[in-house]
């Protein structure tokens, strides 16, 4: 297997990882009583893996699946939370959600043998 061939299918190992883990993390946050509004949103300027709602809250959500707690919370860095907020911003213009509901950016995290990990207000989406 040349060297090529061997790192298309390790991106290809991590992408099914990544779709498996937001199923997993989508199911969690369902079985909290969220319900989604979309999955794997592209705006200008930035992405969301999961926009789900509660009530008046809406969530925009990052699900990092790794094979450590601490290398999944070291992959929220204050880059990937300012694209996340990018996000919402397009995903809040195109929507026409209300004034009245609340909106935050929280995290996922994906770890093997674990639960999922739900981190609340990982950062600001103003």
């Amino acid at each position: 297997m040349s060297r090529r061939s061997g790192e298309d299918r390790q991106r290809s190992l991590a992408r099914l990882w990544g779709a498996d883990a937001e199923r997993v993390a989508m199911l969690f946050l369902m079985l909290k009583g969220f319900r989604l509004l979309e999955r794997g949103y592209r705006g200008r300027g930035g992405e969301i893996d999961l926009v789900m709602r509660r009530g008046g809250l809406v969530i925009a959500v990052e699900v990092k699946a790794r094979p450590t707690l601490e290398a999944a919370l070291g992959a929220i860095t204050p880059a990937k939370v300012a694209r996340i907020a990018a996000g919402m911003r397009q995903f809040r213009s195109e929507q026409r959600l209300g004034d009245a509901l609340t909106f935050r950016c929280d995290a996922v995290l994906i770890v093997p043998g674990r639960l999922p990990r739900h981190l609340t207000d990982v950062g600001p989406l103003d």
